[in-house]
């Protein structure tokens, strides 16, 4: 089955045609950004074939399908887009959807009823997602779309840990609960960890980037997850703000800030934007080792969050038989694994600081000195193969 991973944001499109038949090879992906906003880039890798780009006017997330899907055709992968039997979405909020299939459905207008419904706790996500969905079923008609949702791995999480202390008619007419996110990640690392490691039953995983999110994961299985209600919450982001009283908006409110600035403040101008002036954490930790202060504090705030979930998840798991980080931060950070890890002997978490230091980019390290119960790896994701394997399932061939 030839299928096709969209990744949507905002502004961007996203995709990987796999070849699921085969090997679950990748024949090509593709961007394109700047959507509707003009002078858009794009560009398209297929097989052993150059990289062609370009640049040109996108008007809306169709007219990027349009254009890659075209190009995908002319790079020769497939005779025409018509050979793509499947599309897969990376979604994010389909608050109850999927409950009994991993959290991955085909879509339908019940689905995007769903989705548009959970809009107001998604809106950077959702929307667009309908868009490209509707999108691809006006330019493909006949091809099948699954959409797999980010919160779908985290339906196995006890209903202890996703409750809120809130009025009871909230939780159970409104859906408000902790959903968790970054599902395709986390699962792939616990599929990963399986093949290599499948003695560690327990798994803390660190999501690092910038979006972060930490899962504890028993028996390939999500337990807890440091999101919530939406992708707002849990570890300090990159420009959103992370856990925040939601008391403290009276205060905001009173002082004159009105609601949509505070909206606004929170989801894109906090976490480390806000904090230290970079979203990116290279730049803010190149700013601490200067001697500025906000940034030394930006950077403490965000592995104090780390080691906060990461404390509360080895009380949920009795303890813990491997920790994995991934994300463009995990992957790349080595001070910030150290600091997050720094202390640990008394749980049998030994991180080697040589290993440590070598380690980073799109590979696979064990970090931990050996001396410790608790094996320490770092691990790239795969979430789009992740999205492919559940299309399938849904869609029961291969």
């Amino acid at each position: 089955m030839l299928v096709l991973v969209s990744n949507i944001g905002t502004t961007t499109f996203k995709f990987k045609l796999f070849d699921m038949s085969k090997g679950e090879s990748v024949l090509a992906e593709g961007a394109a950004d700047r959507i509707g906003q003009g002078n858009s880039a794009w560009w398209l890798t297929a097989g052993g074939s150059p990289k062609v780009s370009g640049t040109t006017d996108l008007a809306d997330h169709a007219a990027a399908i349009e254009l890659l899907l075209g190009a995908l055709a002319k790079a020769g992968v497939i005779s025409s887009i018509d050979d793509v039997q499947a599309i897969g979405f990376k979604a994010v909020h389909g608050g109850p959807l999927g409950k009994d299939t991993g959290g991955a459905v085909r879509v339908d207008d019940h689905v995007l009823a769903v989705m548009q419904e959970f809009s107001d706790v998604a809106p950077l996500h959702n929307p667009p997602y309908i868009a490209a969905m509707k999108a691809f079923a006006r330019r493909l008609p006949n091809v099948p779309q699954v959409a797999a949702f980010e919160t779908g791995y985290h339906q196995t999480i006890p209903l202890k840990r996703q409750a809120y202390a809130i009025p009871h008619e909230w939780t159970e007419k409104l859906g408000i609960r902790r959903y968790g996110f970054h599902g395709a990640s986390h699962r792939y690392i616990a599929t990963r960890m399986k093949e290599i490691a499948p003695e560690c039953r327990r798994i803390i995983n660190l999501h690092l980037g910038g979006s972060c999110s930490v899962t504890a994961i028993e028996d390939g299985k999500s337990v807890a997850n440091s999101f919530g209600m939406t992708t707002q919450t849990g570890i300090p982001h990159a420009a959103r703000v992370g856990d925040f009283d939601a008391f403290a908006m009276m205060k905001l409110l009173k002082q004159g800030v009105d609601l949509d600035t505070i909206w606004k403040k929170l989801g894109k101008e906090s976490g480390m934007l806000g904090m230290a002036g970079s979203q990116d954490m290279r730049e803010v930790e190149e700013k601490a080792a200067a001697g500025d202060k906000r940034a030394q504090l930006a950077v403490d705030v965000f592995v104090e969050a780390c080691r906060h979930y990461l404390g509360a998840y080895l009380a949920v798991l009795h303890g813990v038989d491997a920790i994995t980080f991934t994300g463009g931060i995990g992957q790349n950070g080595a001070a910030i694994r150290a600091a997050i890890l720094e202390g640990m002997a008394f749980a049998g978490i030994r991180l080697d600081a040589g290993k440590n230091k070598r380690a980073r980019g799109n590979i696979e390290a064990r970090l931990d000195d050996g001396t410790g119960a608790v094996q320490i790896w770092m691990l790239p994701t795969n979430e789009e193969l992740i999205v492919a394997r559940l299309t399938v399932a849904v869609l029961g061939s291969n």
